[in-house]
């Protein structure tokens, strides 16, 4: 079992083509072995966003403080804390901070995004 503080894992830039004022801390994943899940918490700014974007794989997102919205094939929906959000694999999507304090979210992804080998 690994327990640990999320506070003490660094945040980093988002450095992905289309983010604004992003970091992600890798909460669990490749360093821990993770076999299965990533588990990564990201922070968008005010006025920042993540790159509207797709791949070839699922997230599952809960929304923990701030507001937000879901740029999603539908249109956009409001995000608030304790919503949760399922993106299928290939969906476009971004998430956009559309409050005056930071954003933040939980997201989970597959392990293998963050592989060592996956680039």
């Amino acid at each position: 079992m690994i327990i640990k503080s999320s506070d003490a894992v660094p945040a980093k830039p988002v450095t992905m083509a289309g983010a604004n004022r992003v970091t992600m801390r890798m909460l669990l994943g490749p360093l821990e072995q993770c076999p299965t899940f990533a588990m990564r918490k990201f922070t968008v700014e005010p006025g920042g966003f993540t790159p509207h974007h797709h791949h070839d794989y699922e997230h599952e997102v809960l929304i923990l403080s701030g507001r937000g919205e879901a740029l999603t094939p539908d249109g956009t929906k409001p995000l608030k804390p304790g919503d949760v959000v399922y993106v299928p694999a290939n969906e476009m999507h971004q998430f956009r901070n559309s409050g005056a304090v930071n954003f933040e979210f939980i997201c989970l992804v597959p392990a293998r995004v963050h592989a060592p080998c996956a680039g």
